[in-house]
């Protein structure tokens, strides 16, 4: 295990915001997960988090490590592997069922946490188990996935951090390839093969998010909020050209970016962070920006579109 003080984070934080954390300690595969003492964060890569200030405490993350066993269809990856690194393991091995999650930043580990989705797949639909150290107890738990407790870009790591560290993922594939095009943007992308299908999804999500190399994000910043069927069709009725709902148990998911459009936030910047012009529910660093100014123009979305619409938007970014 490897131990740093005074470390920088903006290599550790997609947004690529200028922070430091009091100490670091990267785990490796078979080390002893140690007790730690005082303000702990467990971070992976960093996608999902914007930092307005530096940590005082303790950062815990597992080292980024290409480990992975296969046992028939299962597949038990490191969680600090990146997870797009897994999936194109996973296709160049004939294990087919995570194409959909091609080029989502982030590590394996991180992917349970946050119930990471994309393209009408979701990490809990192919979760096998999770493999994890509970940090207050002291003691390696292996979860199925009710226990994990899987939500909407949620999980119970989520609801209680600090706790967990996701040491390994087991995904349950398939050995024969059928293309998921559940999701409509989908429909008409070749998909001859695992591999060109991931490739056409690695190009349609380029094509309407910022690249990490390129300008700093955290991919979707918001939740699509989930409303009751009446104010949904009152909101239809009030905008015609809105989005058809997506029925859930809890009611009906609007779309979180077309509500930003419509209000008029996409393109526009305040300070040095700004909405993605290709897609609204995206804010991204527009130059050497502060967690602050993120959280600021976040807010200003949130208020705005309860204001013109009477819908609370929920981010789907981790503030620290």
């Amino acid at each position: 295990m490897k131990t740093f003080e005074n470390v920088s984070l903006k290599k550790l934080n997609t947004f690529g915001i200028e922070v430091k954390a009091r100490r670091m300690l990267v785990v490796e595969p078979g080390d002893a997960v140690p007790k730690v003492d005082g303000p702990l964060l467990v971070l992976g890569a960093g996608s999902d988090v914007v930092f307005t200030r530096d940590y005082d405490g303790t950062v815990m993350r597992l080292a980024d490590v290409a480990d992975v066993l296969v046992d028939g269809t299962c597949v038990s990856a490191w969680g600090g592997m990146a997870m797009d690194d897994l999936v194109r393991w996973t296709i160049d091995r004939g294990l087919y069922g995570l194409e959909n999650l091609s080029a989502i930043p982030g590590t394996v580990g991180a992917s349970v946490v946050q119930n990471v989705g994309a393209y009408g797949v979701e990490a809990k639909d192919v979760v096998e188990r999770v493999e994890a150290y509970d940090l207050q107890q002291g003691c390696m738990v292996c979860l199925s996935p009710a226990e994990c407790a899987f939500g909407y870009r949620t999980s119970r790591f989520k609801q209680e951090p600090g706790r967990w560290l996701v040491l390994r993922v087991v995904y349950r594939l398939d050995r024969i390839f059928e293309a998921n095009l559940s999701y409509k943007a989908l429909e008409r992308l070749p998909h001859a093969s695992a591999d060109e299908l991931r490739r056409a999804i690695i190009d349609l999500r380029w094509s309407k998010l910022p690249k990490p190399d390129e300008h700093g994000s955290a991919g979707s910043f918001f939740k699509n909020p989930v409303v009751a069927e009446k104010d949904y069709l009152s909101l239809r009725e009030q905008y015609p050209d809105m989005p058809e709902a997506h029925p859930t148990e809890e009611g009906c998911k609007l779309s979180a970016g077309w509500l930003i459009d419509r209000a008029g936030w996409k393109g526009r910047i305040m300070g040095k962070a700004g909405v993605w012009p290709n897609n609204a529910l995206v804010l991204y660093n527009a130059g050497g920006c502060t967690g602050d100014e993120v959280v600021a123009l976040a807010r200003a979305i949130r208020d705005d579109v309860f204001d013109r619409f009477g819908v609370a938007l929920e981010c789907e970014a981790i503030i620290i």
